[in-house]
């Protein structure tokens, strides 16, 4: 991910601290929030610090039998003493980076699953538990 030198989280975010962004051919979602309970940025009433800030990024992929692949990614700024956070332009790059290995990760672990699963010869069954895939008669009274 490029950042954007211009912006201080190294891209442009709305209002909310979304952003999305298109990387190594996903549609990626950042997120930078946060983690107070109040709307108004101003440190917490019984520490006197700061909350962090989190930047999340994440994406989700679609394929063929309704698998669905994941990416996710998260970095932690920390304020400096008593300071509110300084926004860190890499923090999103660094986001982005985590949730695209993680992406590959789980394509691995998947690819791997796949490959040990070796699908029964017989026709899947019906849940009775005989196995032979047709209804279970009814009982008679």
């Amino acid at each position: 991910m490029d950042i954007d030198p211009t912006q201080p989280w190294g891209l442009a975010i709305d209002f909310a601290g979304r952003a999305t962004i298109t990387e190594a051919g996903h549609t990626v979602y950042v997120n930078v929030s946060d983690s107070s309970y109040n709307s108004v940025i101003a440190p917490d009433s019984v520490t006197g610090l700061y909350s962090p800030v989190t930047v999340t990024a994440q994406f989700t992929e679609s394929g063929p039998g309704a698998a669905t692949l994941r990416g996710s990614g998260r970095v932690t700024v920390l304020p400096v003493g008593t300071n509110p956070v300084v926004p860190d332009p890499t923090a999103a790059q660094q986001a982005v980076a985590a949730a695209l290995a993680n992406f590959v990760d789980n394509t691995a672990a998947y690819t791997t699953l796949c490959a040990k699963w070796t699908p029964p010869d017989t026709p899947p069954g019906d849940g009775d538990g005989n196995g032979n895939g047709e209804p279970t008669a009814a009982a008679t009274p």
